[in-house]
Parts: structure tokens; C-alpha cells; sequence
């Protein structure tokens, strides 16, 4: 029901792009199927019809009421917005409060956050909209010269993970984005302001 949904949506902001007003009937059309996804929850589809409405159609009937309802689906969304984001810092923070448990009893980080089931989390915290959250551990010094006090110095490899890198790419999973497609990045508990992650130290040991 969903991809038919989204096909009539895509359907409609096609004739808004490349039909004529001639056919009264068009405007009344777009803004009840608007109206529609307005209350099946799809408010973001139903705001993007809304204003191709009032674009192409300024001074139709329909174009005036979705004026009125365009006010009350924008402040909607924004709350809704500001509600998905508080929930996933929330999840996040329970994750990584969760990773620094565990390290302050085994040592060392996990090497997936599944390993957190079921001593430290009762299930895994993932994104308001069903998205997992992307998780890495890794070796902070990989490689570090060790000062002996006779011969050469000599290098040791460490294989504990004791730094991790936890992201929520947002609602379409790619880096960047605004609003709910925004990333929130987190670096070892920390929150991290860059827009990306350092690279990670090489070389990482296997598991």
C-alpha cells in the first residue's frame, strides 16, 4: 500500500510540473490526496504536495485551504522532528553509557554492540525510524615503540579496543543531511562537531 502511496504522490507532482490548469477538478485532487497522508502520519509528503499546490495553483480554492493547513502540518513536523532527534540522542546515550560499562569490566571495548545482549542492555538501541545505529571499535595505537633498557627499542602491537566510533546517519542513511537526514556522530562517549569521522589507525588487528 505504501509503494502504491508513493506512486500516486509521484504521479501528481508530475502533472503539477508538466500539465496545464485547465482541468479544475486537478487542485481539489492534490490537496485531498495531501489531506490523506496528512492524517495517515506521512506529514513530510503531505507538506511537499501542499506547497507545489499553492505554487501552481495560487488562486484556487484548494491552494487557500492548504495555505491554513500548511501552518499546522509545518509546526507538526518541527515537533515531531525536535521529538525523533531527542529520542535518538537518547538511544545513543544509552548505548554508550552501555560500551563504557562493559570496558570498565572486560578491558577493552566489544567488538559489536550484540555482545552487550543481555548483561548491559536488554536489546540494542536503534534509530526512532528503525535504522541500526553504525558501530566501530578500534585500536587507538596499534603500533607503539616500546624503550628497553639495554638494545634497540622495540615495537608492540596492541590488540585491545579501547577508542569506537558510533554514528546515526539519519533518515536516509547517507553522510550529510539536514533535519531527521542529519548525522549525529559519536566518538569514544564523546559527541563528536565534525562532520565525519577521523580515519582509523592502521593497522587494526583481526577478529
Amino acid at each position: 500500500m505504501s509503494r502504491i502511496r508513493s506512486a500516486t504522490v509521484l504521479a501528481f507532482l508530475a502533472l503539477l510540473a508538466g500539465c496545464s490548469s485547465e482541468d479544475p477538478r486537478l487542485p481539489a485532487n492534490l490537496y485531498e490526496e495531501a489531506r490523506k497522508l496528512n492524517l495517515e502520519g506521512r506529514s513530510l509528503e503531505a507538506r511537499a504536495m501542499m506547497k507545489q499546490l499553492t505554487e501552481r495553483y495560487p488562486d484556487s480554492e484548494a491552494a487557500v485551504q492548504a495555505k491554513r493547513d500548511l501552518y499546522l502540518i509545518e509546526a507538526f513536523v518541527n515537533r515531531d522532528m525536535a521529538d525523533r532527534q531527542k529520542q535518538v540522542r537518547a538511544a545513543m546515550k544509552r548505548l554508550a553509557d552501555a560500551l563504557t560499562r562493559y570496558k570498565a569490566k572486560k578491558g577493552e571495548y566489544p567488538f559489536s554492540t550484540q555482545e552487550l545482549v543481555p548483561d548491559y542492555l536488554d536489546q540494542v538501541p536503534e534509530a526512532p525510524w528503525g535504522h541500526p545505529f553504525i558501530y566501530r571499535a578500534y585500536v587507538s595505537r596499534p603500533i607503539e615503540d616500546v624503550t628497553v633498557k639495554r638494545g634497540p627499542a622495540r615495537q608492540r602491537f596492541n590488540t585491545k579496543f579501547d577508542g569506537y566510533y558510533l554514528a546515526c546517519l539519519g533518515t536516509d542513511l547517507q553522510p550529510g543531511g539536514e533535519g531527521l537526514a542529519a548525522d549525529t556522530l559519536i566518538k569514544d562517549g564523546l559527541s563528536l562537531a565534525e562532520s565525519t569521522f577521523p580515519p582509523v589507525p592502521q593497522p587494526q588487528p583481526l577478529r
